[in-house]
């Protein structure tokens, strides 16, 4: 039977056929390199034809190649980067040689966690702005939070180190 035929089976029967949200065709890469899709059905899978031995996507063909101390190109709760901040930034991104890279921000864990995910966004936006302007292909901007440490929040010292953006390589 035809999904057509389907429908008028469950209209002939007194159902109702209940439309579910719309789905947009998407591609975009995780921080593990790997390239994802989704159909409009809903269903998803990977982009590449490298697996393990179990059928299982390796992607691996990102690195983290920079990382931006927040603390040194930031205000704190600001996510503004100053001329100088964007001239490092700029240069970093024209000399790094990458294909594509994906920019992920961090934040300690003070601060709530509507706010910090917002901060954490704003701040990777700003860099991958920079990144773009220098001509760099930006592929994924992405905000964590404070749900990334990488190290302890209970320091000052923790705290400054997981306030950062990282720059993940794409070659």
């Amino acid at each position: 039977m035809t999904c057509a035929g389907m429908a008028t089976t469950a209209a002939a029967q007194g159902t109702k056929t209940i439309r579910g949200a719309d789905y947009t065709p998407t591609i975009w890469v995780d921080p593990d390199g790997c390239q994802h899709w989704v159909m409009d059905d809903g269903s998803e899978g990977y982009m590449t034809p490298n697996v393990n031995r179990h059928g299982i996507p390796v992607c691996d063909r990102s690195k983290l190649c920079g990382m931006v101390n927040s603390d040194q190109f930031f205000t704190s709760g600001s996510y503004r980067i100053s001329n100088q901040g964007r001239a490092r930034l700029a240069q970093f991104f024209q000399s790094n040689g990458a294909d594509a890279f994906i920019v992920i921000g961090h934040t300690d864990s003070r601060g709530s966690d509507e706010s910090n995910m917002k901060l954490s966004f704003n701040r990777a936006a700003a860099v991958a702005n920079v990144g773009a302007s220098a001509g760099a292909n930006i592929v994924d901007v992405r905000g964590y939070g404070e749900r990334m440490p990488r190290t302890t929040n209970k320091t000052s010292a923790g705290r400054a180190e997981n306030r950062r953006v990282e720059i993940m390589c794409l070659n």
